[in-house]
């Protein structure tokens, strides 16, 4: 059974930092491609950043250069390192998974992964 299970959400100032961990079971982790998305209430969930089984990644505009996506097929686990974080970064966070490639136009779209975590929250509050 594929289990994902995100954590490292909480409360953070404007321009803080947060790390995001995704831990992955049940599945060949190596194979599958990952991402990290986002959903706010009465939104649709937004595609951030996501890396394939090759180990390329994709990032939203909106992230870039702020976020970075990181896999480690060792431990089986997935992080996003969140830097320089603002009002708007408020959300609930999930990780998706997906066996194989999923090339970049397609990396960032929810309905391109077939599992999810339940989710952390992050809030970007002073």
């Amino acid at each position: 059974e594929v289990q994902l299970v995100e954590s490292g959400g909480g409360l953070v100032q404007p321009g803080g930092s947060l790390r995001l961990s995704c831990a992955a079971s049940g599945f060949a982790y190596r194979t599958y491609s990952m991402g990290w998305f986002r959903q706010t209430p009465g939104k649709e969930r937004e595609g951030l950043a996501a890396i394939d089984n090759y180990g390329d990644t994709s990032y939203a505009d909106s992230v870039k250069g702020r976020f970075t996506i990181s896999k480690d097929n060792a431990e089986n686990t997935l992080s996003l390192k969140m830097n320089s974080l603002k009002f708007d970064d408020t959300a609930m966070y999930y990780c998706a998974a997906e066996h194989g490639f999923v090339s970049a136009d397609q990396a960032l779209r929810p309905s391109r992964y077939a599992y999810w975590g339940q989710g952390t929250q992050v809030t970007v509050s002073s």
